[in-house]
């Protein structure tokens, strides 16, 4: 309510947000119950904390425009500090509950991120990206170096069950944990939300699309950059707190290049021109690289190919794919585009299924064949050391690809018909 002398208005009610924020808060509560076999609440649990970590990294590449490859170094050493602390806890030299540990291991990663941040962004762009990757490896030397802390390639292990149970609660079984870490996730994601409504999340926009003029304008971009690093890192330290929790150990993969590397790619295949395109990323990296991987040995093959399509054809990410499918829906067009892009979909799927064929053949047949030449192919016996399989695999393919190639001939001439359509009414000031 805004209230002035002589008025009292009543500011109305962002009912849409209120909505998206209430179904999010329900898928939370409610993913436990639907997938509840196996290792499901495990894997949960890993694209929980995920999420966190692919969104404080959005904070720097896709508001901020710095593309770092080394913010596994916040994460990473936060949960060091998480575990050793845990470990204090268990022993009795500190009174800390688990709940509480991502504090630690936020504080933590702001610490690291006033260090190194200081450092980094006085430069921007590659300098600033290089920079970053050579404090990533010389953080991943130093846990080698430094066993005492770092616990060296064993790493540090921990036990999450310490204390009096709270209310029957005591961390042990994983639905407990996944419930912490979706608490968290919840109340993170709203943080960095605000974040991005804040002054300060709206000057790092302006710094990333024109740094030339902010400066003209009276502000500095350096400091700028470097409030928003030490916020990311914050957010960063509380994701890596939390996977300490979870796996109850703590290695030099943290803070190594490979997960910041995996933290990239995977926040932009989500989106990251969208705040919830890292949230989209990170459940499509924890399906390849934990359940994926589970079916096939070539899954990196797969990642890679995946993300190169991504680059190449639609460099917005699965966000930007969705939101791109749902402005032509909200201008009443979608029928227009709707068979052709079902017919290039079930083309491609259709090509897709004889590569992954024959990818499957040949990694059987390099890696796998001193333990014979058959192989179960798609619920199918194949014998890799006949042509049959082969030959069929490159049919597959080869129909598809052409069929594939009709499909998305026919659908770019419709998208591109609608979307002219759309500017058309976009000028004329029916949007």
């Amino acid at each position: 309510m805004n209230a002035t002398n002589s008025t009292v208005r009543f500011a109305p009610i962002n009912l849409g947000r209120w909505i998206i924020w209430s179904f999010f808060a329900l898928l939370l509560l409610a993913a436990p119950l639907i997938f509840n076999k196996g290792s499901s609440l495990s894997i949960l649990s890993q694209m929980a904390t995920f999420m966190i970590f692919a969104l404080s990294y959005n904070m720097l590449l896709g508001q901020g425009g710095m593309l770092s490859f080394g913010h596994a170094v916040y994460s990473g050493l936060g949960a060091y500090f998480a575990i050793h602390a845990m470990n204090l806890a268990s022993g009795g030299k500190i009174w800390l509950p688990v709940s509480l540990v991502p504090i630690v291991g936020g504080i933590a990663g702001m610490f690291f991120g006033i260090i190194f941040g200081y450092v980094t962004t006085k430069k921007a762009g590659t300098t600033f990206a290089m920079i970053t990757l050579g404090i990533v490896e010389l953080v991943f030397a130093c846990s080698l170096m430094f066993p005492g802390f770092f616990g060296g390639e064993g790493g540090i292990n921990t036990n999450r069950v310490m204390g009096a149970p709270v209310m029957g609660i005591t961390f042990g079984p994983q639905i407990q944990v996944y419930y912490l870490i979706a608490a968290w996730l919840f109340v993170t994601t709203i943080a960095m939300f605000a974040f991005t409504q804040t002054p300060l999340g709206r000057l790092i926009n302006a710094v990333r699309d024109n740094p030339e003029r902010a400066e003209f304008i009276g502000y500095n971009t350096q400091y700028v950059r470097y409030l928003t690093l030490i916020l990311s890192a914050f957010f960063a330290g509380i994701a890596g707190s939390l996977t300490a929790i979870n796996f109850e150990i703590v290695t030099a993969e943290n803070v190594s290049a490979l997960r910041s590397g995996g933290v990239l790619v995977f926040s932009f295949i989500g989106g990251v021109g969208f705040f919830f395109g890292p949230i989209i990323g990170a459940v499509i990296g924890v399906f390849m690289t934990v359940l994926l991987s589970e079916f096939t040995k070539a899954w990196q093959l797969y990642l890679g190919v995946f993300f190169i399509l991504i680059v190449m054809y639609a460099p917005f990410g699965v966000a930007g794919i969705l939101m791109l499918n749902l402005r032509v829906a909200k201008y009443g067009y979608y029928h227009r585009i709707r068979a052709s892009l079902a017919a290039t979909c079930a083309a491609g799927l259709f090509a897709f299924a004889g590569l992954a064929a024959f990818i499957e053949l040949l990694y059987h047949h390099t890696l796998e064949s001193a333990n014979g030449t058959q192989m179960n192919l798609f619920g199918m016996a194949a014998d890799t050391a006949r042509p049959g399989p082969w030959i069929a695999a490159l049919v597959v393919i080869a129909v598809g690809g052409g069929l594939l190639l009709l499909a998305a001939r026919r659908f770019r001439q419709r998208w591109g018909d609608v979307s002219a359509d759309i500017e058309t009414r976009i000028a004329r000031g029916e949007a």
